[in-house]
């Protein structure tokens, strides 16, 4: 069971775009989902912690290219146990379900945020 308190005190460092980034996230992973799965379309589907967060790295490369990592950064979000933080916090709120298999550990090093998210290059 996670720390509930603690969880909450880290989630109040995030504004609150990176939180509906984390639920434009959820949905744009639940639809690659589905795409994946033919039998699942038009269903609603659970996604894991490790697929949610490939899902928003997706999604955050997609929305901002080669600047994700600079909008995300600005958000104070660092890692993807950040992700989980915030995921966990909304699902605290209401806003997200869990399933009893998920865990906070899902969220653990799922890639390296420096890697997925270099800054771009400076111009020389």
């Amino acid at each position: 069971m996670p720390d509930w308190n603690s969880i909450l005190r880290e989630a109040a460092r995030f504004p609150e775009p990176a939180f509906q980034f984390i639920r434009d996230g959820l949905q744009h992973t639940v639809k690659l989902a589905q795409s994946d799965d033919e039998a699942g379309r038009g269903q609603s589907r659970h996604v894991s912690g490790q697929q949610l967060c490939l899902g928003l790295r997706d999604l955050a490369q997609q929305r901002w290219g080669r600047l994700a990592g600079t909008v995300l950064r600005r958000w104070g979000v660092r890692s993807t146990e950040d992700f989980g933080i915030m995921v966990y916090a909304l699902i605290e709120r209401g806003e997200m379900r869990n399933s009893p298999e998920d865990s906070f550990e899902d969220f653990r090093g799922v890639f390296d945020f420096d890697e997925a998210f270099a800054p771009p290059a400076a111009i020389v």
